[in-house]
């Protein structure tokens, strides 16, 4: 997987699973996937070493990866979405057409 899927997948898996992780956890990956602080940055601003920023970072991704692998949240949203997709290129009902647009909002 190229590093940019590889981002947006965690940020998706980020945007699902956040309020399980530790607020040091949040902050770090914020830091890192969203204000794209380099890992040396965020030592300097947290006053840690830079090894413990990496081996924070790679357990929440593994945390992240985990919760996916049992609660499987990311992976039924994309089915819906494709679903919904499917549904949206076969009817041309407007009031259908509505329905899903407004499922796709909830999502």
């Amino acid at each position: 997987m190229d590093p940019l899927a590889k981002s947006l997948e965690l940020i998706a898996l980020y945007d699902l699973y956040q309020n399980l992780l530790t607020d040091k956890q949040r902050n770090y990956f914020e830091e890192y996937y969203f204000n794209d602080y380099s890992i040396t940055e965020i030592s300097e601003n947290q006053t840690v070493s830079r090894n413990a920023v990496h081996d924070l970072l790679k357990r929440t991704i593994d945390k992240l990866y985990d919760y996916e692998n049992k609660l499987h949240l990311l992976e039924v949203s994309k089915q819906r979405g494709e679903l919904i997709n499917n549904i949206k290129a076969r009817t041309t009902d407007e009031q259908i057409l509505q329905l899903l647009d407004e499922l796709s909002k909830v999502e």
